[in-house]
């Protein structure tokens, strides 16, 4: 429950808003009954003093209207701009009150601030120093004196990082553009001067950042957007460079530089998306084609050649061409060691290989860096239970016959085999004994074989005919030695009795 004076408390927190609610009906009846300008300007600062500030603007908005000469009209609004954060509205506010009247300091005071934010040195300087020979107060005064002399050492930085700049010391200049933008952080000029030493110093990831700013705080900064667009395009980001470059020709649509990025961009966008398309729909031979058309498109930025080689890995992979696969993985992982997807998919063409050992190391060099990874997890726990399977008996080297064989060449190797390996072929008991035991294991690979879901568990390093392997769940008659075969005909199906004879 709530208590007493919890609640006390509430109700007193929102008595003045209610009164100011109260007085805004009464002289909001008043203003439009006289329409005044005094009444908008008192109206104005109750609601600012309430923190309405939305509405103190409109009506500062209507004192304006009312009066043009109205210098206060104009220092109230500029005040609710700075309250909201609109500084670039606010400018022009309070060079309208100093026009007006050109000794009013505070409103000095606070252009020469905003200027010395916006890099604006030569302007500021003027009216810090205006401030100090117009009779200001105290506070004032020492405030202009302080701003002036940290202004001093803003313009010998900001000429210094002029000079490192021009003699390509990047380094030096960024770090002195650090300081200035420290003070002047609205400077668009400080800003990307900055962000030119950052792409000279390879980190773009800075530069980035500055060239965001810079085309906000300039509305028409089409520079800005084409070098972002170039940026994220030299790092392989294709969807980001496409937006940034649309944003360009939103403020100038026949922007040369910008238009023929676009095309290169849209068009190397729509290559990938198609080849992702046809990756999803399981057509890796065309996805495969689609990644080299990428290659040639943008043959020389390198991030691209390698995004088009993991993605082709990646499709040779899931496409069972595990022998093609591998190399293009490696090449991949030759320029970037920690490419995880590489590594993985370059271990799912070990599997397909029976390499298993190497699958196993790839797996765990990916588990390194990306530890919460399930398919990892997954993939290891499989490649090390086959490599303990292919140690034991593989189904597969029995008959002969790779991992992605069909059923019909499963069948073909089988009748091959059990032709050959029959025990009535032999007449020599320890040949005999020898044919049986191989003829038993051709047997059991065929039926695991044929058999959707006992090849699906073998697949996964599982034994169907080991009943340790299935903990019980599965016995096989194959178990029960070659008698077990009578009757059985490996060449098709029913119980029938067969001799071999031989010209």
């Amino acid at each position: 429950m709530v208590s007493i004076d919890n609640l006390a408390h509430r109700i007193l927190t929102y008595v003045p808003y209610v009164l100011v609610l109260i007085d805004m009906r009464y002289e909001g009846v008043k203003c439009g009954r006289e329409g005044s300008v005094d009444n908008h300007m008192e109206m104005g600062k109750k609601l600012l003093a309430a923190g309405q500030l939305a509405d103190a603007l409109s009506h500062f908005h209507a004192a304006v209207d009312g009066d043009s000469k109205n210098y206060m009209a104009y220092y109230r609004r500029a005040t609710v701009y700075l309250a909201m954060g609109r500084s670039k509205s606010a400018l022009p506010d309070l060079s309208r009150v100093i026009e007006l009247k050109p000794d009013f300091t505070s409103a000095r005071l606070q252009r020469a601030n905003l200027l010395l934010k916006q890099g604006k040195l030569d302007e500021a300087e003027s009216d810090f120093e205006k401030v100090l020979k117009s009779n200001p107060s105290d506070k004032e005064a020492s405030e202009a004196q302080s701003q002036l002399t940290k202004l001093d050492e803003i313009q010998r930085l900001a000429a210094e990082a002029h000079s490192t700049f021009s003699r390509k010391d990047y380094m030096t200049a960024a770090a002195q553009l650090d300081t200035v933008i420290e003070t002047c952080i609205w400077d668009v000029t400080s800003r990307e001067m900055r962000a030119e030493c950052f792409i000279q110093m390879g980190e773009m990831g800075k530069a980035i950042s500055d060239l965001k700013v810079a085309s906000k705080l300039r509305s028409d900064n089409t520079q800005a957007f084409y070098k972002l667009s170039t940026i994220y395009y030299n790092l392989g980001d294709h969807e980001m460079s496409l937006n940034e470059v649309r944003e360009c020709l939103k403020l100038d649509p026949d922007h040369k530089q910008c238009y023929s990025h676009y095309k290169q961009v849209k068009k190397l966008n729509k290559q990938i998306q198609s080849a992702e398309e046809l990756i999803q729909e399981q057509r890796y031979e065309d996805a495969v084609s689609k990644y080299e058309v990428v290659m040639k498109t943008e043959p020389n930025v390198h991030h691209f050649t390698l995004l088009a080689k993991e993605r082709i890995c990646h499709a040779l992979a899931q496409g069972q061409q595990a022998s093609e696969a591998i190399p293009v993985c490696s090449e991949v992982l030759q320029s970037d060691p920690q490419n995880v997807n590489a590594l993985k998919n370059r271990a799912e063409a070990y599997v397909q290989e029976e390499q298993y050992e190497e699958a196993i190391k790839d797996y765990e060099t990916a588990a390194k860096h990306s530890e919460n990874d399930r398919q990892i997890k997954e993939g290891l726990e499989r490649a090390q239970r086959l490599l303990k399977q292919s140690q034991r008996r593989d189904y597969y080297k029995i008959l002969g016959v790779k991992r992605t064989a069909q059923k019909k060449e499963i069948i073909k190797a089988y009748r091959k085999l059990a032709q050959q390996w029959h025990p009535d072929n032999f007449q020599d008991p320890e040949e005999k004994k020898k044919a049986e035991k191989k003829f038993i294991d051709i047997a059991q690979a065929k039926e695991v074989l044929t058999d959707p879901e006992m090849r699906s568990k073998f697949d996964q390093g599982q034994d169907p005919m080991d009943p340790e392997s299935q903990q019980g769940h599965h016995h096989s008659h194959f178990n029960q030695g070659f008698h077990s075969f009578q009757g059985f005909n490996p060449f098709g199906s029913g119980p029938f009795n067969f001799k071999f004879n031989f010209n």
